[in-house]
């Protein structure tokens, strides 16, 4: 995955906006893991004031993207995510890891073929 794009628009119809990795990386720990700065900031090894430079950079253009439409492209760093991420063709929903794509969950009638790896 490489970043998002709004519901139900083709990623080339979208304007976009370039995210740095760090900046995804901070929104990770802030918001996912429920860090706090100062512990977001070790485990990145920075100091707080430039995670905190950092983080509201990628909350400003998380906004950006929300508002206006655009897709975000994560972009910089060597990384891979923890776990293959799938979408439903049909409904779009994301399921997180192999062993979950045996079945939607939403959709009334599944088929294999219906998933798209995101990690691809």
């Amino acid at each position: 995955m490489h970043g998002f794009k709004p519901f139900g628009i083709a990623f080339c119809d979208t304007a976009h906006v370039i995210m740095q990795y760090e900046e995804y990386e901070t929104v990770k720990l802030v918001i996912y893991d429920n860090l706090s700065q100062d512990t977001a900031a070790e485990k990145m090894e920075v100091s707080r004031p430039t995670l905190t430079r950092i983080y509201n950079s990628a909350l400003k253009k998380i906004g950006q993207a929300f508002v206006q439409g655009k897709s975000i492209i994560i972009k910089g760093g060597d990384f891979e995510f923890e776990k293959d991420w799938y979408k439903c063709k049909t409904c779009f929903k994301l399921i997180a890891g192999i062993e979950n794509h045996t079945k939607c969950g939403n959709c009334p009638s599944y088929k294999k073929d219906e998933l798209v790896n995101l990690n691809e």
